[in-house]
């Protein structure tokens, strides 16, 4: 996640803090919502789908895991 946890506008709640595995996450710090580590979009807590365990990073769907697969590979 970018930036500092906390208010990310009106009606947005404060950024959670998750410890990602491979098939869930653990929430260290409660929140609303993360953000993607691609995008910086705001992910709801519920509509979070797709995340790495790896880089610890949640994604805001496919396409934005696409993005962080092809910038790892080009800068190789």
């Amino acid at each position: 996640m970018r930036g500092n946890p906390g208010p990310a506008g009106p009606g947005l709640g404060t950024e959670a803090v998750l410890e990602y595995s491979d098939s869930d996450y653990r929430i260290v710090r409660p929140g609303s919502f993360v953000r993607c580590a691609v995008t910086g979009a705001v992910i709801p807590i519920e509509e979070l789908r797709y995340w790495s365990a790896e880089r610890q990073e949640a994604y805001a769907g496919p396409e934005a895991v696409l993005m962080r697969l092809r910038a790892e590979s080009t800068a190789r």
